[in-house]
């Protein structure tokens, strides 16, 4: 995928996208003893990031297949995200989300007149479903993070980062499927000035951290993690980015996920979800690795349930 692509793209979706606010915090640099910029997709439409991909893979189907519709599986934030771009674009949207969704993250689905079929909360319930609406219906399957067009969608959000503060070290991304990092490596390699990007996953679903160790696509048994929005797997479309381009994933339990969310929710006054939380708390365990750097982090969403925090 070349700089092009991303500048294509980029130019496709601005005008249904918000272009989010590049925050930072004199409490949290000083924590850090570095300078630290949040890119913070909380506030983009549909809550987070991905609504960037989702635009830029419905913007690039036929007319014929935008008229059958799209279809999804997704725990929350793909599905809104999916949902509103598909609405935006006079698009169906079926969603499969598994049962043990967030409620919050149901309701936005519904609000944007995405149709919700729940499925057991596994990633083979979720594809066998999304594969039995493809086949009933013709629509298009459109992946939250395995997909070359939302990969480059996603991509944005670093884009624009890096718009903003050129000098960047390191960018953190949270790994859940894939697509943002991959995306987010991409931008860093044709717009960073020898700008890395890290990598940040839970103890509790470290497939990624794996994957890179032993070259291939790993699976989790289990993801027993607060972070929702990371309990999905890579994909062959997005593993072949991750691996040229990232060398380091930082994992965290789930107390520094927590703690990392309440830092931010007290000191910055801004609302992120455990999956954003991901990314500042391994800054904070690995901070003496980047003290003095200047510092990108991607606040992914924040679609979290203010009834039921954590802290």
């Amino acid at each position: 995928m070349t700089k092009e692509n991303l500048i294509d793209c980029h130019n496709r979706i601005l005008p249904f996208i918000h272009k989010t606010p590049v925050l930072s915090s004199r409490l949290v640099n000083e924590r850090i003893e570095a300078k630290v910029y949040f890119k913070c997709e909380n506030f983009q439409k549909a809550g987070a990031y991905k609504m960037r991909g989702a635009t830029n893979a419905i913007m690039q189907l036929t007319n014929a297949q935008k008229q059958k519709g799209v279809v999804t599986h997704s725990s929350g934030n793909f599905a809104q995200a999916l949902s509103l771009a598909a609405k935006s674009l006079n698009v169906k949207a079926t969603i499969v989300m598994p049962s043990n969704a967030p409620v919050v993250k149901k309701n936005a689905v519904k609000q944007y007149n995405g149709q919700i079929i729940e499925c057991e909360p596994t990633i083979e319930a979720r594809q066998n479903a999304a594969n039995q609406i493809v086949h009933s219906t013709g629509a298009t399957f459109i992946h939250p993070s395995n997909d070359p067009n939302v990969i480059l969608g996603q991509g944005t959000a670093c884009i624009e980062l890096l718009n903003e503060q050129s000098d960047l070290d390191v960018v953190f991304c949270p790994i859940g499927g894939g697509g943002l990092i991959a995306g987010s490596a991409l931008a860093a390699h044709h717009f960073g000035n020898s700008c890395k990007v890290i990598g940040a996953e839970p103890f509790e679903a470290d497939d990624a951290y794996r994957s890179l160790l032993s070259k291939k696509i790993e699976t989790n048994k289990t993801a027993n993690t607060i972070a929702d929005g990371l309990r999905t797997q890579l994909g062959h479309h997005n593993f072949p980015i991750i691996l040229k381009y990232i060398n380091q994933i930082i994992r965290v339990t789930e107390a520094e996920i927590i703690e990392a969310m309440r830092f931010i929710w007290e000191r910055m006054k801004i609302i992120i979800e455990p999956s954003s939380a991901v990314a500042f708390a391994a800054l904070i365990k690995e901070k003496e690795q980047f003290k003095n750097q200047n510092i990108g982090i991607i606040i992914s969403g924040g679609n979290v349930d203010v009834t039921k925090l954590p802290f």
